[in-house]
């Protein structure tokens, strides 16, 4: 396996960087000198398959519109099979500008205003929004959260679920909790949603960043469950790659599929960005060795970050993740407030994190902190957490 520096830092203000250079308008100027630990992308340079890529069509120099999509759609298929085991066929595959358009697309497909659309919570922060501005509420399910992990519950979905419930988005592994549900789990929730005529759309963008698994796509359960799943995945989270705002969304179902391409007609968005087609198919196709030795250095850095809330962050938790690189911290058993909290990670520690509550009803008292960052910035971090708490030792 060659050896990729993940320690190396790489300076990103004044890049355009919104992790970095957005602080100071989203978090006021006491994020002067912060260290950004919360937008979900990485601290570390593509892999070179990906840059050369880039290198070889800016040398070209002409950026004209992409076409002959077959390599890129060639490159998905192969990773697909590889990596997850899941057969794709080429003509399942429509491209979106990432997740959180593809999600948009599939409410309004396939839900009409006053539809119900199934949120288990805490989960994703966009899209309880995304549901809202669609003309659809939120069906809330509460993630039961017992000894340090997450579980669905089903019989609380049961009372919750009605006629108009339509959809379900799932989280799979799911984001902020790090669970990546069981082949058993997964068929549970399936079933109660094909027993009510509820549509899935599975969001599977952290598939490929499990430490603890495997990971099983919803799609391949069952060809039963196939037709009524709609799922996304993405290279952007996988590689570093969410600048090029390009994702996958895979549908098996002929009429799902045509609903779904009708939306994207309707928003004129049959054409997508060209350097994302690039990066995508590069990192796909070349990508599996700087992802292996990735996963290992984001292991140790969970590791790191268990160990240091065990261990010298008294009352805190940090909740096992089967995947992500987004430790979920529990503040609960400090009893401070989420505001207090909130203000010594900012104000004390200058290390700027996601708040639980923005991840909805069960989120409140947590955080969330991005450890994909070289070591000696992840081990800054922790250091100034810990002396913004250090009553609590």
């Amino acid at each position: 396996m060659p050896a990729f520096d993940f320690d190396r830092p790489i300076p990103r203000l004044g890049t355009h960087c919104a992790k970095w250079d957005s602080l100071a308008a989203r978090f006021g100027a006491h994020a002067a000198g912060a260290l950004p630990m919360w937008v979900a992308d990485m601290e570390f340079a593509a892999p070179p398959a990906v840059t050369e890529a880039l290198r070889a069509a800016v040398e070209h120099g002409v950026h004209g519109y992409y076409g002959d999509p077959s390599g890129y759609i060639a490159a998905i298929r192969g990773w697909m099979k590889r990596r997850h085991g899941w057969d794709v066929e080429p003509g399942w595959i429509l491209t979106t500008a990432g997740i959180v358009n593809g999600v948009n697309l599939a409410l309004q497909a396939y839900c009409r205003p006053g539809d119900g659309v199934i949120l288990q919570q805490p989960i994703y922060h966009p899209f309880a929004p995304s549901v809202q501005a669609n003309g659809c509420h939120v069906v809330g399910n509460l993630l039961a959260y017992e000894d340090g992990r997450y579980r669905m519950d089903l019989d609380a979905l049961a009372k919750a679920v009605d006629a108009r419930t339509r959809m379900l988005i799932l989280c799979s592994p799911h984001n902020p909790c790090g669970r990546v549900w069981t082949r058993e789990e997964l068929t549970a929730i399936a079933e109660f949603c094909l027993e009510r005529g509820i549509l899935i759309v599975s969001d599977e963008i952290h598939h490929d960043l499990v430490f603890d698994g495997p990971h099983t796509v919803m799609a391949s359960l069952s060809p039963e469950i196939a037709a009524r799943t709609v799922t996304f995945t993405s290279s952007s989270k996988t590689f570093n790659l969410a600048g090029g705002h390009t994702g996958n969304a895979i549908i098996s179902d002929p009429e799902l599929r045509r609903l779904f391409h009708r939306q994207m007609e309707r928003c004129g968005m049959l054409t997508g960005n060209r350097f994302g087609y690039l990066m995508a198919e590069a990192a796909y196709a070349e990508g599996d060795e700087w992802l292996d030795a990735l996963l290992a250095y984001l292991r140790a850095n969970r590791d790191m970050v268990d160990r240091f809330a065990a261990e010298r962050l008294k009352g805190v938790r940090s909740v096992k993740l089967d995947a992500t690189y987004l430790a979920w911290l529990d503040f609960s058993g400090t009893g401070m407030a989420e505001p207090e909290i909130v203000r010594r990670f900012e104000r004390e520690a200058k290390v700027i994190c996601n708040h639980g509550s923005s991840f909805g009803p069960g989120g409140a008292g947590f955080m969330r902190l991005n450890f994909a960052c070289p070591r000696p910035m992840l081990e800054e971090a922790l250091g100034r957490i810990e002396s913004a708490f250090s009553d609590l030792q």
